[in-house]
């Protein structure tokens, strides 16, 4: 049995912590937040087996593991201070700048000899998983092009609502080995089908971290993109402050993940996604990392992106026996 640090008691530390004390596992977790609001919202709803500190986030860790679900700003910090005290760590940040800087942590995490599980949420998380998945269904993979829509909490509307006014990153491939291209957050306007009952979407560049994961996980691939669904108003107040406060959690989200490429000589395009309220499914996500670390199930014993931590069509697996179900999309048949 294991105790596990949660940092962060947000919308979506605060269903991690509530769905590991569901595992096996796990027979004491601790939930440090610098907010003493958002503690005891989550204290009242966790009962007995949580200890509660109103703490910094990178702060002496006394746990076996360490989930990393701070604000933005913070994660990086708290990664050290896990890798530097020999814990493992699982982390759901969806800030590109934020993933970009924890990566240079990689070879400390090596070192260490300690598994860091990077953008392991829904979107980075799930969103890599699924491309990983799909991609072993080709010969030969070409693109991979991500999307996703809605929000979580109140961080991540942040996050989002900063993506879109900073530059995306896509990876386009060459003979000189390939380079990453800066477009302008906002631009490049395509349709994007969502599985029910989100539906058709405008989405839009934005500065995601899924290429900078996924190219790490795919470097053979030619062309990786990812897009963020956006109106116009998301997109005309993007590099304005939040004319308003944050939604407590938003609705109903998804992730699109589309990969092209060659089945023996013809070409072929697979396309997956998954629905959910996107801290709830990043909460799962996160949850079932979690125990897949705890037991040794984890591919990589060092930093990397989701994708490469998991083996694919198991960890898939164990998200649908949670309720959380991915769709190849025809709409109907599930994954298995």
């Amino acid at each position: 049995m294991s105790c596990i640090a949660v940092l962060g008691a947000g919308a979506v530390g605060a269903r991690v912590a509530r769905r590991l004390l569901a595992s096996d596992a796990v027979d004491r977790i601790v939930l440090r937040d610098v907010e003493p609001d958002r503690l005891a919202g989550a204290s009242r709803a966790l009962g007995s087996r949580v200890v509660v500190e109103h703490a910094p986030f990178p702060g002496r860790l006394e746990a076996d593991l360490v989930v990393v679900a701070t604000p933005r700003g913070t994660q990086v910090e708290a990664t050290a201070a896990s890798i530097e005290a020999g814990r493992p760590a699982v982390l759901v940040g969806d800030g590109l700048a934020e993933t970009v800087a924890v990566l240079r942590l990689a070879g400390d995490a090596e070192r260490a000899g300690v598994p860091v599980a990077v953008g392991s949420g829904f979107g980075p998380g799930l969103s890599c998983v699924l491309a990983v998945h799909a991609a072993a269904w080709f010969d030969e993979v070409d693109e991979v092009h991500v999307a996703k829509a809605g929000t979580g909490g109140p961080a991540c509307a942040l996050v989002h609502h900063r993506a879109l006014s900073r530059r995306s990153y896509d990876w386009r491939g060459g003979d000189d080995g390939g380079t990453w291209v800066r477009r302008p957050g906002g631009s490049g306007r395509e349709l994007f089908w969502f599985p029910d009952p989100v539906g058709p979407r405008d989405c839009y560049r934005a500065a995601l971290p899924d290429p900078v994961l996924l190219h790490h996980a795919l470097p053979e691939v030619e062309r990786i993109t990812a897009r963020m669904a956006a109106t116009r108003r998301d997109r005309l107040t993007a590099p304005l402050p939040m004319l308003s406060p944050p939604h407590t959690e938003g609705g109903t989200g998804a992730i699109r993940v589309e990969v092209r490429g060659r089945r023996g000589d013809a070409s072929d395009v697979a396309v997956l996604g998954a629905t959910e309220r996107p801290a709830v499914a990043a909460a799962t996500v996160a949850a079932i990392a979690v125990e897949w670390i705890l037991s040794g199930r984890h591919r990589v014993c060092g930093m990397a992106g989701l994708g490469e931590m998991v083996e694919p069509v198991d960890f898939l697996h164990d998200l649908a026996g949670r309720g959380l179900e991915a769709q190849v999309f025809e709409g109907e048949r599930a994954l298995s």
